[in-house]
């Protein structure tokens, strides 16, 4: 006999709430409310039933995570599922209704669809049924009805994306989930894995997604090839495949595993993990070692690199059903199109500020330091680069390690990686480091698997805190995860976005005792440092904005703290003014003369306020000249002309 008066603290809500679903003919749900772990509680009842199911529920304090939603969806197709439509407004109704043939029942009380609320919290709840009390059940299903058709509208997948591309984890969590020893989707991953089902159903054999460091892209193409025979693997180091390796024999565990690199060349197993460099050449992509449809599903990890030589004859060579590109970092300084190798079919982009928004990732204590030990200025530039050597030449001193060692000796910092620009830079900073006795060590990638071994060794030590900091050239940009890192250094000239961002992503993965990630950036007057706001706020980079906004008020991810020297403020903008042409300097300063005057300036005011530097370019350029173009400047402006 089911019991009416539930106070929760134990299963029996749940029980009794599985044991109508089973019974019921058509099922009404009505929660403020709807979490993942309490969708996953009755989604396999749910998906057994030929119930006919309605569920209303709301976008209100952003707190319906947007995972349950698509758990929802994706299990149950015939579901109809719709948000309140008031969002301004208080929706918190909880009531679960199930109709018969014979009779209806409900529940009503405080249980959200949360596992909390249908287990272990202490929640009330009273259930009856339409014969008992046809009068009170008739006011809540007449309400339900209301509301459901006159005041919702339907989850459809433009209004889902929309809510999750604008939703932020709450402040304070509702409830408190032990995480599950098993393997399975995370919320970027449920997201992701719903686009991909979707685009295979329109057609496509190609997607590219774009997530951020630290999201889970490995094991978002491992639970994604799951009902694939045969599964190729690419990528360009060593520890990345190997790392990959583990991820699949985690969830695909009755599949063979297999590698193609060096001295590894198998070619009949289930899976296969090749480097890029192996497999690209001529004399393996044929017949004798793989047929063009050998393989089922093929992943090319850090798809960035895709457009590169080896990894576009892989390519074009094989025929799978289907192929996934996987980066945080699609945007290439050399203009090359990756995006075209996947079709233009970018199925699915969470990038950092929106991973850090949703709690996927950890939110940073970002310290821009700013650094006068070197002039860049001083230092060579070969093909748009600094010259290694006397790049390195200039960052191996005493000074400049005195002072990144003074700054990593404010926070307290139990491991951490410090990024060089060279293996010389790298075992300097090391054997600097160890010499103020603090347990450091220098690693780098090698080729084909050169200091493999002293490299895992090095991993280890830091993992379980022998060392306290790895300096690095540029192996823990891609691929090698050490989710207890609490501190990066950037020690750097970081010019590309992408290097920036995959360094930073090192340390963002979640871990039990990490509140946040602190980043030390010592930054000098080198080439393209004022891309570093726009690429921490990923806001769209423009001279302009870096001029006339404070880059400390730009919008940060949720909960991260940015503090830039205030030289480097200045840095910023002097980098951005370089970059301008003559004819935006000069809109520039009319807006400035303008704001020191207090009114429109006349051709006069221009003149005898104008920074001289500015003069000077225009008379240097003969197609330029103040008086006969000051009409046109002011129309570049959109200002009206003054009388004069």
């Amino acid at each position: 006999m089911k019991q009416n008066a539930l106070t929760g603290n134990n299963e029996e809500f749940l029980n009794q709430i599985r044991q109508n679903i089973a019974n019921a003919e058509s099922i009404d749900i009505i929660v403020s409310f709807l979490m993942k772990s309490g969708v996953k509680l009755i989604i396999d009842d749910l998906r057994n039933t030929n119930a006919k199911i309605r569920i209303l529920t709301s976008n209100y304090l952003n707190i319906t995570q947007p995972e349950a939603l698509i758990i929802l969806k994706k299990e149950l197709p015939n579901l109809d599922l719709r948000f309140y439509n008031k969002p301004h407004k208080s929706f918190h109704p909880k009531a679960y209704i199930f109709h018969t043939k014979d009779n209806s029942e409900i529940y009503v009380g405080s249980s959200n669809l949360s596992r909390g609320a249908l287990t272990t919290s202490i929640e009330w709840n009273y259930h009856f049924t339409k014969s008992d009390n046809p009068d009170d059940f008739k006011t809540f299903q007449n309400n339900f009805e209301d509301l459901f058709e006159n005041h919702s509208i339907k989850i459809t997948d433009e209004v889902l994306k929309s809510y999750s591309k604008s939703w932020i984890k709450p402040k304070n969590d509702f409830e408190i989930i032990t995480e599950s020893k098993t393997f399975e989707p995370n919320p970027a991953q449920i997201e992701a894995l719903y686009e991909l089902d979707k685009t295979r159903a329109e057609g496509f054999d190609k997607a590219l997604v774009v997530a951020a460091t630290g999201t889970g892209k490995t094991y978002l193409a491992v639970f994604d090839s799951k009902n694939y025979k045969k599964i190729l693997f690419v990528a360009h180091r060593e520890e990345i495949i190997k790392q990959a390796a583990k991820s699949f024999k985690n969830i695909h565990n009755d599949k063979s595993i297999g590698f193609f690199y060096n001295k590894f060349k198998d070619t009949d197993k289930d899976i296969t993990f090749a480097l890029v460099q192996t497999l690209g050449k001529k004399s393996y992509l044929n017949g004798n070692y793989f047929k063009r449809d050998d393989f089922d599903y093929i992943i090319i990890d850090e798809f960035h690199h895709a457009v590169a030589n080896n990894y576009t004859k892989i390519i074009d060579y094989f025929t799978p059903k289907f192929m996934l590109g996987l980066t945080a970092t699609p945007e290439r300084l050399d203009n090359k199109d990756v995006f075209a190798l996947c079709d233009y079919n970018s199925v699915y982009e969470i990038r950092l500020k929106e991973a850090i928004n949703k709690g996927f990732l950890c939110p940073f204590r970002y310290y821009g330091i700013y650094d006068d030990t070197v002039d860049y200025d001083d230092i060579s530039m070969r093909n748009g680069r600094y010259d290694e050597k006397d790049l390195e030449d200039k960052l191996m001193i005493n000074k400049r390690a005195e002072l990144v060692l003074n700054h990593y000796l404010k926070y307290n910092s139990t491991r951490a990686i410090g990024f060089c620009s060279s293996i010389n830079h790298a075992e300097y900073m090391a054997e600097y480091f160890n010499r103020m006795n603090i347990p450091s060590a220098a690693v780098h990638s090698g080729e084909q698997g050169e200091n493999t071994e002293e490299r895992q060794k090095a991993i280890y030590k830091l993992t379980n805190g022998e060392l306290k900091i790895l300096f690095t050239v540029d192996m823990f940009n891609e691929g090698v995860d050490i989710p207890e890192i609490d501190t990066v250094l950037f020690l750097r000239p970081t010019q590309s976005p992408t290097i920036f961002l995959q360094q930073l992503g090192r340390g963002l993965r979640k871990t039990e005792n990490k509140k946040y990630l602190t980043v030390l950036d010592f930054i000098g007057n080198y080439k393209k440092a004022n891309l570093v706001p726009f690429l921490l706020s990923d806001k769209a980079y423009t001279k302009k904005a870096i001029l006339n906004e404070s880059v400390i008020e730009f919008e940060y991810p949720e909960d991260c703290y940015i503090d830039f020297d205030f030289q480097l403020i200045d840095i910023f903008k002097v980098q951005a003014r370089q970059e301008l042409k003559v004819k935006d300097k000069i809109i520039l300063e009319f807006d400035s003369v303008k704001t020191d005057l207090g009114h429109r300036p006349s051709r006069m005011d221009l003149f005898l306020h104008m920074d001289e530097d500015i003069m000077q370019a225009m008379k240097r350029n003969p197609k330029l000249n103040l008086f006969r173009d000051y009409l046109k400047f002011l129309k570049d402006a959109n200002e009206t002309t003054p009388e004069e």
